[in-house]
């Protein structure tokens, strides 16, 4: 049983020196570094634009659903590469290849509802 706990020691040690030294870092740069706060650098900064109006902006849920969009068939990529080699070994070929239109069905059936309610219309 001390050998179990032993391993955890280690782990325990090397979290508390990363912590230090991370620790450490800041504590450093919290004792270098100048402090001269003015207004203009208290001003919220957003790409050299001067902030104008409130604080509060509208954005689109649209984007939201492209970025969701995306998403999902940048996932189903990342499924096609692992068929790809399965599909190849010997005796995986007719299952994988129904299998894999299955997939691809349920994709084209979220595309083509996406399309229907209008989703894919950029105005």
């Amino acid at each position: 049983m001390r050998d179990y706990f032993d391993s955890y020691v280690v782990v325990v040690a090397l979290l508390l020196v990363g912590g230090g030294i991370v620790g450490g870092g800041l504590a450093a740069n919290r004792l270098l570094r100048p402090s001269r706060p003015t207004a203009e650098k208290l001003l919220t900064y957003e790409c050299g634009v001067d902030p104008v109006g409130e604080g509060w902006a509208h954005s689109y849920v649209r984007y939201y659903v492209f970025a969701y969009l995306y998403v999902v068939f940048a996932v189903d990529a990342v499924f096609l590469f692992p068929w790809a080699t399965v599909f190849a070994a010997p005796g995986y070929g007719l299952t994988t290849l129904g299998e894999m239109f299955v997939f691809l069905a349920f994709l084209a059936a979220g595309l083509l509802y996406a399309g229907k309610k209008g989703v894919l219309s950029w105005v």
